[in-house]
């Protein structure tokens, strides 16, 4: 029996397996179709389709859309969410009002639903009618899936209750007893060592997309990195506090994770996708359009689809319901020359802004005049620009299409648009060693200072941007080290939904959250251009964003599920 996600067709697998209810807790049974747990796990199809059904929210918490008009970048200092309605999480964050009451409630249900699935499954696998080895397997993939759902919950909320191989009916008293930060990051560890030597170590072919060995380590390493990080390491948001926190700083995380991610390169499985010979940092742009790639560790497995270009692509092109970059994003990309741009020795030009500017800026950020395809089948300039009028020329002009100045072009297809028929064969990257390289670089330069090995990562990923020279500076401190890595990190692993926990982890938000945003009017007037910066929207940031709330309606079922501090 063969696994696959090529083929939409595996989305319509959800029809014969059971679906779990969020009406009630958390962890309530499941209401079913016509098929009972029996019919399903006593049939060999049945049962694989119900752990492919476990696949399909894996990438929920990166979703370009998740809170309705932008996902996390439009939640922090990456861009500007989409005008709504509504009042969506996305603006809750950027404006400091979120709260219990009305915060999005999809990072606590939707871990707990697939947990729960998954030890259904678990439950009944012995007894399923398939083959012991694919059994074996299909047992390490979901004890795989478990640990990411609740990696998820780990970051959005710290300690949550760990439920083991339970499964709750309606009757049973469920317990919401918060562990520690401490048993929730060892649980997901010790199921990411449990099940990294069961898998293969990468999976190829029909099994392409499914969890591997590779993604159990890479996620390993990325939960230590975290628990190394200054948020949860001692620095927790309230003292004493273990739910949020090891109570107590020790340097000695920061070694388990950067070990953690060096077992993760050592195993010469995953390299970078690079190629500067067709252009400049071509290997980045190609890399997000690529279904099958050497730097994929896990990504999310779906058919054609054009999400990113409705979500990012400007109004003409049917898009822009997601983020806009701000001007203060498109301000972290450097020069070529790999200096930043605040560098007097840059060459960066104020009245020519785009010129000579990193390559990973061109393809991640659509501004004035980018040649972008229409459903032509042609390439046709974006008119942001304002008139000597100072209105907009377009509908995708500043203050009318896009409230920055800029749309988003992170990881979309040069040759689709979001109204055309056909899509694109991309998958969402959920790890990648890019990210790896970058975790193991912050966790070696915390733990032991700089070395040759922190540099060879950083520059690994400098080189493939198309930077000449891609080398850092010789002789960088500790602190400068580390500040070129966050700034490497921004830039390489935008829109990928590693920003916004970045500031977090690293106890940064309260300056990156609370200052104001800005984007960019360009306006043209025969050959004559002119470029002002402008004020977008003031963030602000408490205290108590640095971790989320818990949904009031789950407090509010459980007294003994306590509150994360100041909410």
């Amino acid at each position: 029996m063969k696994f696959t996600f090529a083929a939409p067709a595996c989305l319509c697998l959800g029809m014969f397996i059971l679906t779990s209810c969020g009406k009630k807790n958390f962890l309530d049974q499941t209401e079913t179709t016509n098929l009972n747990e029996q019919t399903v796990f006593s049939d060999s199809a049945r049962t694989v389709a119900f752990l492919t059904n476990i696949y399909l929210d894996i990438g929920f918490a990166e979703s370009a859309t998740r809170f309705g008009n932008g996902g996390l970048d439009a939640a922090c200092d990456e861009a500007e969410p989409q005008k709504s309605a509504t009042v969506t999480t996305s603006i809750q964050f950027a404006t400091g009002t979120v709260n219990p009451s009305i915060i999005s409630g999809d990072a606590w249900n939707t871990p707990y639903t697939n947990i729960r699935k998954v030890n259904q499954l678990l439950k009944h696998l012995p007894g399923a009618p398939i083959p012991t080895h694919i059994r074996n397997a299909m047992a390490g993939e979901a004890r795989f899936l478990r640990a990411w759902y609740y990696a998820i919950l780990l970051k959005h909320y710290g300690g949550v209750p760990l439920i083991g191989d339970s499964v709750y009916d309606v009757q049973d008293k469920i317990p919401a007893t918060r562990n520690t930060y401490k048993e929730c990051v060892d649980y997901i560890v010790s199921e990411c060592d449990a099940v990294a030597g069961s898998l293969p170590l990468v999976r190829i072919r029909e099994d392409y997309g499914r969890a591997s060995g590779g993604a159990a380590l890479a996620l390993k390493a990325r939960v230590l990195l975290f628990a190394a990080s200054p948020l949860f390491n001692g620095g927790g948001i309230e003292q004493g506090n273990e739910t949020a926190a090891y109570p107590t700083a020790d340097p000695e995380r920061w070694k388990l994770a950067a070990d953690a991610a060096l077992a993760v390169m050592n195993t010469a499985a995953y390299s970078l996708n690079e190629d500067n010979a067709t252009s400049p940092g071509y290997g980045f742009y190609k890399l997000f359009t690529l279904r099958v790639n050497p730097e994929y560790i896990l990504a999310k497995m779906q058919g054609g689809n054009r999400e990113l270009e409705s979500a990012w692509q400007p109004p003409s092109r049917n898009g822009a319901k997601g983020g806009f970059p701000y001007q203060d994003f498109v301000d972290a990309f450097g020069m070529a020359n790999g200096k930043a741009i605040t560098d007097p020795a840059s060459g960066y030009d104020a009245n020519n802004p785009y010129n000579g500017r990193d390559p990973r800026l061109a393809y991640s950020v659509i501004r004035d005049q980018m040649p972008l395809i229409q459903n032509t089948g042609l390439k046709e300039p974006v008119n942001i620009y304002l008139g000597p009028d100072g209105k907009g020329v377009s509908q995708d002009a500043v203050h009318s299409g896009t409230p920055t100045g800029y749309y988003t072009n992170k990881m979309l297809d040069e040759n689709i648009a979001a109204n055309f028929i056909h899509g694109s064969n991309r998958c969402f990257p959920l790890m990648r060693f890019a990210e790896v390289l970058l975790n193991f670089a912050e966790a070696s330069n915390e733990y032991a200072g700089v070395s040759q090995e922190v540099y060879d990562a950083v520059e690994l990923v400098r080189k493939r941007a198309g930077l000449v020279p891609f080398e850092l500076p010789d002789g960088l401190t500790k602190e400068q080290m580390r500040e070129a890595i966050r700034a490497e990190r921004r830039v390489e692993l935008a829109f990928e939904g590693h920003r916004f926990w970045d500031v977090r982890r690293w106890k940064i938000a309260e300056q990156t959250e609370n200052k104001q945003m800005n984007g960019m009017e360009i306006t043209r007037n025969g050959s004559a251009v002119t470029y002002r910066i402008f004020p977008v929207r003031k963030h602000n940031f408490r205290k108590a964003m640095y971790l989320w709330a818990i949904p009031q309606g789950e407090t509010a079922k459980s007294p003994e599920l306590k509150q994360n501090p100041s909410w």
